[in-house]
């Protein structure tokens, strides 16, 4: 049985592809368009999942958009008429696209599909879609489920059960009232775009107080001990207006919105810290709930609001669950994967077991290329490579680069599907380094200098270095963590005496280029069922420093999606100061590559907005 889901026309357009239970490819759009974040109909990605199956349309037999267009439809419109006249800009701008495209899906999938699949198009629930996407491919035979985000249908968080092959979703919140939502009203308020500046947010916080926090559970949020709350509309007009927030907001926090781009100031940092503190009571008392009404052992989580991963880490070290398992693809492209298999499970019945593992395949779902492949283009653009045929001879040099503080472009196997660079598309540096964060932030990744970055660790070291439990498991980098306290080199007060960004110069621990001024950092643990190569590559590393821990980046610049081909990973390279690129078994030097044209690399950061 061949099963394709859908996600489009929000944020994160996908197609994923299941058979018999299986899941064989997942890809989101933006990686082959180029264009970050695209909600356009997937069309490329679908042609990915297709090919990776090696099947044809006409051997589909059911494809599932992730959730119901006539009911968004109907809230939209039961939303203009709430707010008439008021709202009548919005209304008028958003009805062309919808009575053009949204409300003729077959006829867009049957285009997609090139007329061919006979099967039968099936429409899954917004938020059964994340439901399904979080318990489907879990470890677990049962568990609670909690989905949180923007808006789907009229749903903005619910959460119910998932045993055997069923989910069922016992409580819902509604539209307007929406954690996602809030938390995007102050990501444009400091100066952030709505969809994908959330994690900037979030990266954020730590270097304010959240002085704010009590201001916005008194004016803005009347929260509940259950987790739901209802916001105060007259603070947020995007019912009725193209905005999220209005004057009255502004006015609340002391003056306009942050300007993008301008330099921050305190007040973002704090307002940061604070819209955080309160997210995470938020969903600890939502975690709180649903452990009281379900009694289980197991959590699994999805929606946009499953990425913050600061939040992710306090349920698990304080929430009373005793495991929790987070869709990697949380946001609106892993909807796509949820659909296909909420079909094969869910309406068709089919058994479902598991083994102690995820089913998700480490989350390396998109293309692959050969040495063959890559030795191709590489050829037609005149690159200079070393093609190393004795991997363990390339894992010990990489392993020796990295010690010398190169920058590594690191290009292998699958490509991720979901928002993280998880290993196979990654900017790879020495953990040790003092001046890593600022080189990868300003010249390798051209964004803020406060951005923190993430470790990979060997998951048997995870303990030695990081407050978590031994092996235990964070393959998708969705949890973060404290530092150890023996692995700290600077005190509390070294720390309290700096504000903002002055805290970046102090070196606070054994491993400074990913501990975060908090003294946290966003684990991913690697093991080698999982990651293959790059568990080799960071044994090797350890052998030789004693060191288990190396960087661990998304392979793009800002502004682009990560790297899904060879050309995409050359040209990222070839236009930022990276020193080496690995492409499977290729090793490029920058200082060896023919000098690429500056009117080249001119139009390619001009394209993403790069100074």
């Amino acid at each position: 049985m061949n099963i394709l889901g859908i996600s489009a026309f929000y944020h994160d357009s996908a197609a994923a592809f299941v058979r018999d239970g299986e899941i064989i490819a997942a890809a989101q759009e933006e990686r082959f368009t180029r264009i970050k974040h695209d909600s356009q109909f997937p069309t490329n990605a679908v042609e990915y999942c297709l090919g990776a199956g090696q099947l044809t349309a006409e051997e589909i037999d059911y494809v599932v958009f992730y959730e119901k267009p006539l009911r968004k439809f109907e809230r939209l419109l039961e939303t203009y008429i709430g707010y008439a006249p008021r709202g009548f800009k919005q209304f008028f701008m958003g009805m062309p696209v919808w009575l053009r495209q949204k409300l003729h899906l077959p006829r867009e999938m049957d285009k997609a599909l090139q007329n061919k699949f006979k099967g039968r198009y099936v429409f899954t629930e917004h938020h059964e879609s994340h439901a399904a996407s979080a318990y489907f491919p879990s470890p677990y035979d049962e568990a609670a489920i909690l989905t949180m985000d923007g808006v789907g249908e009229w749903d903005t968080a619910s959460f119910g059960t998932g045993k055997g092959n069923k989910v069922e979703l016992t409580d819902v919140m509604h539209f307007p009232h929406s954690l996602g939502l809030l938390y995007s009203a102050f990501t444009y308020f400091t100066g952030f775009r709505v969809n994908s500046g959330e994690y900037k947010l979030m990266g954020l916080a730590p270097y304010g107080e959240p002085k704010y926090s009590e201001l916005i559970l008194e004016k803005l949020i009347d929260l509940k001990e259950d987790g739901s709350f209802r916001l105060d509309m007259s603070y947020f007009p995007y019912c009725h207006k193209t905005v999220m927030i209005g004057s009255k907001f502004e006015k609340l926090f002391g003056g306009p919105a942050r300007k993008p781009e301008s330099p921050l100031k305190q007040r973002e940092m704090d307002i940061a810290a604070s819209i955080q503190v309160v997210t995470e009571e938020i969903m600890l008392r939502a975690v709180r709930h649903v452990h009281r009404k379900t009694e289980m052992k197991n959590l699994v989580l999805a929606g946009g609001v499953a990425l913050n991963c600061v939040g992710n880490g306090r349920i698990l070290r304080e929430g009373p669950f005793d495991n929790i398992w987070i869709q990697p693809a949380a946001g609106d492209a892993g909807g796509a994967l949820g659909a296909a298999l909420f079909v094969w499970y869910q309406l068709l019945n089919n058994e479902r077991t598991v083994d102690g593992h995820d089913s998700q395949h480490a989350s390396l779902l998109g293309p692959d290329f050969s040495n063959e492949q890559i030795r191709l283009f590489l050829d037609s653009v005149d690159a200079k490579y070393h093609s190393c045929q004795d991997q363990e001879q390339l894992f010990e040099k990489v392993a020796d680069l990295i010690d010398g503080e190169k920058v590594i472009g690191w290009f292998q196997g699958r490509m991720e599907f979901g928002p993280r660079a998880l290993g196979n598309r990654s900017i790879i540096g020495d953990a040790r380094s003092v001046k890593m964060q600022s080189v990868m932030n300003l010249k390798i990744k051209f964004r803020e200098s406060f951005r923190p970055f993430a470790p990979c660790v060997l998951r048997e070291d995870v303990a030695d270095y990081f407050q978590m439990r031994p092996q235990e498991d964070s393959p998708y980098m969705l949890l973060v963590a404290p530092i150890n306290n023996d692995k700290r080199v600077a005190s509390d007060g070294e720390i309290e005496k700096l504000k903002g960004l002055e805290k970046l110069k102090v070196k606070r621990s054994v491993i400074p280029a990913i501990t975060h001024v908090d003294y946290s950092a966003r684990v991913q643990t690697v093991d080698p069922r999982r990651h293959t190569k790059l568990h080799r590559l960071m044994s090797q590393f350890k052998e030789k420093t004693g060191c288990p821990i190396i960087i661990n980046t998304s392979f793009n610049i800002r502004g682009e999606p990560i790297v899904c081909s060879p050309e995409h990973a050359y040209r990222c390279f070839m236009a930022t100061n990276m020193d080496v690129l690995v492409m499977e078994n290729q090793l490029l030097y920058k200082e060896e590559q023919p000098q690429a044209k500056q009117h080249e690399i001119d139009e390619y950061k001009a394209k993403f907005e790069l100074d």
